[in-house]
């Protein structure tokens, strides 16, 4: 998913392997992830994608509209998940990454230029795998 503040930025949906870049968007209040070597081009990842920075992780304590007041926290955790909170309130960021220790960061506190690899999509409950067809099929065609 992209947050709500990004419904103005061209968009793509993530691929395994992606190399993404923490990023702000121009034409947005907020921020996100791009893909390397297109700024301009938000990558949406679904609930449950995981990802792996290639360093550690660097986020602001400020409210993301403004230079951080209380400065930058460094976690040394450089796998997390793609979650959304706070989806009650309709006008707020809702994009997280949750880490192994259990902080949650929301996308847009990330500094700009974290470089990170999605290792993983979570699995698409709407697809049925193809094994499991095939065996209701055969299942229906002895009955």
């Amino acid at each position: 998913m992209c947050d709500y503040s990004l419904h103005n930025v061209a968009s793509r949906p993530a691929k395994v392997g992606d190399k993404v870049i923490s990023a702000k968007f121009s034409n947005s209040i907020t921020g996100g992830f791009a893909a390397v070597g297109e700024p301009d081009v938000a990558v949406c990842l679904r609930p449950g994608t995981e990802i792996a920075f290639d360093q550690d992780v660097v986020y602001s304590r400020g409210f993301g509209l403004i230079p951080p007041r209380f400065g930058y926290v460094t976690t040394p955790q450089r796998v997390a998940r793609f979650r959304q909170v706070g989806m009650h309130r309709p006008n707020t960021h809702h994009d997280a990454l949750e880490f192994p220790n259990g902080e949650i960061v929301l996308v847009t506190m990330l500094r700009e230029g974290l470089t990170a690899t999605v290792l993983q999509l979570p699995a698409d409950p709407e697809k049925k795998p193809a094994v499991e067809i095939a065996v209701r099929q055969d299942a229906s065609l002895t009955a």
